[in-house]
This record gives C-alpha cells, sequence and structure tokens, in this order.
C-alpha cells in the first residue's frame, strides 16, 4: 500500500535496526516500519523502513530524525575517550553532565 496524503514522521537510526513511524494527516492514522540500519547511509535505512510502513518519502512534509549510536557508544563505554571543557558561564554543564 503507498499512502500519497501528507504526513509526519519520525526516524531513529540504531547501530542495528532504524524504527519510523509516520503520522497521517486528516485520519490521524499511524504507519510503522523497521529495517536493518545502513550506518555508511543512514537515509538509505530511513527510506527504506518508510516504504515498509507503506508510505513514499515525498508524502513527508515533517521528518524528526534522531540516533542512538553515539549514545550508546557513549553508555557502553566504547569508543575513544571524550572530555568536557565548560568556559566562563557555563559551569552549571558540569552539574547537568552528571545528571545531578
Amino acid at each position: 500500500m503507498n499512502i500519497q496524503v501528507k504526513a509526519r514522521a519520525g526516524a531513529d537510526a540504531g547501530g542495528t535496526f532504524t524504527d519510523f513511524v509516520a503520522l497521517l494527516e486528516g485520519s490521524g492514522e499511524l504507519l510503522v516500519g523497521k529495517t536493518l540500519s545502513t550506518p555508511d547511509d543512514p537515509a538509505a535505512a530511513i527510506e527504506s523502513a518508510s516504504r515498509m510502513a507503506g508510505i513514499e518519502i515525498g508524502a513527508i512534509d515533517l521528518l524528526i530524525y534522531g540516533t542512538t549510536v553515539a549514545t550508546n557508544t557513549l553508555l557502553e563505554r566504547k569508543g575513544a575517550k571524550v572530555g568536557l571543557l565548560a568556559t566562563k558561564g557555563f559551569r552549571d554543564l558540569l552539574a547537568i553532565q552528571r545528571v545531578t
């Protein structure tokens, strides 16, 4: 089923899967799709997931994109060591990053 009505959509590209959800304007119908991620070309996975949901990319008025790849890398303590530099007037960032 290829939907031609306008929609708002969101996509999350993770390390393994890319999730996609679209809300059709007018009917309020929710469409979902999921596909394997393509790290070298995240847009290809988003387009594939949208097709799995039954909606063409051209029908999307607004696409919100997020990725958990960087977050997962930090949470799993993988990758390079990172640091935070806070300049004058931004020392509250240290408390924010510690979630205190």
